[in-house]
């Protein structure tokens, strides 16, 4: 593959988020190249969170549909290149060997029909996996409205697969992807949840196992007029009925113009609420209704769990030495990680403050919602609270470790417990 081909469908790959490794385990018997046991995976992070110890990168950018937000639709004035199924296997395997990258995310725009492109992709991991023996991670983005039996077989060869939403409702699809419908990404989900539940009931392990790190998908914020509630409670039903591992949101850039697109792009510190509203549903048993109600959007002044606690004080403070997990778990400034070490510790005698602490109970946040043998050390006026949690949130230094943050384009990587 020459430089320029490389230039354009890297560049071409970069707006796609859902694409970092989650580590699995793929045994190569004593051949082959490439690593993916759990943790295997070498992860780097650009100021914004995002991975890219991945070789991300598009076997075509000559798409065939008009999508009005992507800067590779067929009406955009682009250098436009396609790159063969050995072409891409060859430079996965040279920069594996170089130790550039331990993995690949591999997409594509839709060239010729979306059957023709998942016919090529799947000949890329094929023969990445059978003819140059590659046991590294790989992630392939699926094509919708592609041929069932070629998305099954690429299941087959790839670690994960994704089918990205893009935009929360029909109506957005139809608006600015009028070649792509709800139904057309959903089926293909439905399709790989019901082989991984083929390959878990009849215990199917090793290279025949279909995506043994699961799916994932992406949600364009800012594009449509969907308030956050909308958006969250499509990614509690993508989570519960899909088995999804991860949903990515995506601040919308406004890289192309359209009379159908807002002017300015999303802010990254909504995309971040979304991350920790996210996390709060996949890991602290919040429900997307208990978090926003119909047509709202999350708070910017507070975190997602901040902000709901505020609107229950009824229920705080809580006994740290009497309350369940799962109401510790709803504490502000208590972590998952936390509220389990609670729970195992307070069995040999009664937690104090500063036992708190030595377990890194953040008690700025929690002082306000708890009690330690009947002692509160939180403000009592709910207005003072209000306000220290606001000046919390404002100079928090909860953030991903990077060499590169800075200011605003590090917001969406402020990921984690909250």
């Amino acid at each position: 593959m020459d430089e320029r081909t490389l230039k354009i469908l890297t560049e071409a790959a970069k707006y796609d988020v859902s694409c970092s490794s989650s580590g699995t385990s793929r045994s190569g018997a004593g051949t082959g190249i490439g690593n993916c046991a759990p943790y295997g995976i070498c992860h780097s992070f650009t100021p914004d969170g995002r991975c890219v110890s991945l070789l991300k990168i598009l076997l075509s950018n000559d798409c065939v549909y008009d999508c009005e937000y992507c800067p590779n639709k067929h009406s955009a004035d682009v250098e436009r290149t396609t790159a063969t199924p050995k072409e891409i296997c060859d430079l996965t395997v040279a920069f594996y060997k170089r130790n550039y990258i331990e993995g690949l995310f591999l997409s594509s725009a839709v060239f010729t029909s979306p059957t023709k492109t998942s016919e090529l992709l799947l000949e890329t991991v094929r023969m990445l996996r059978e003819d140059y023996g590659f046991k590294g991670y790989i992630h392939l983005k699926g094509i919708p409205h592609a041929d069932d039996e070629i998305t099954e077989k690429c299941a087959r060869y790839v670690d994960r697969m994704s089918f990205n939403i893009e935009l929360p409702s029909e109506k957005s699809l139809k608006l600015l992807c009028p070649q792509k419908t709800t139904e057309s990404i959903t089926r293909p989900m439905k399709l790989l949840r019901g082989a991984q539940i083929y390959d878990k009931e009849n215990k199917v392990r090793g290279k025949l196992r279909s995506i043994p790190a699961g799916q994932t998908t992406q949600m364009i914020v800012g594009a449509s007029d969907e308030p956050d509630s909308q958006i969250l409670a499509l990614t509690e039903a993508l989570y519960r009925k899909m088995d999804l591992k991860r949903v990515y949101y995506s601040s919308y850039i406004p890289v192309v113009q359209s009379p159908y697109l807002p002017e300015k792009g999303a802010s990254l510190l909504r995309e971040h609420r979304l991350y920790q509203a996210d996390w709060l549903i996949r890991f602290y048993g919040f429900d997307a209704s208990e978090l926003l109600n119909p047509g709202e959007n999350l708070s910017e002044e507070y975190d997602p769990k901040c902000a709901w606690a505020l609107e229950h004080m009824e229920l705080f403070p809580v006994e740290v030495n009497r309350a369940s997990v799962e109401m510790l778990l709803r504490v502000p400034g208590i972590g998952q990680k936390s509220a389990y070490k609670i729970c195992a510790a307070r069995r040999y005698g009664k937690l104090s403050f500063d036992d708190l602490k030595k377990m890194r109970v953040t008690m700025k946040r929690a002082r306000h919602f708890i009690t330690c043998d009947g002692k509160f050390y939180g403000e009592k006026n709910f207005s003072d609270v209000k306000k220290l949690l606001s000046a919390g949130e404002e100079n928090t230094d909860i953030e991903q470790l990077s060499l590169f943050s800075d200011g605003d384009a590090a917001l969406s990587a402020l990921t984690g417990e909250l």
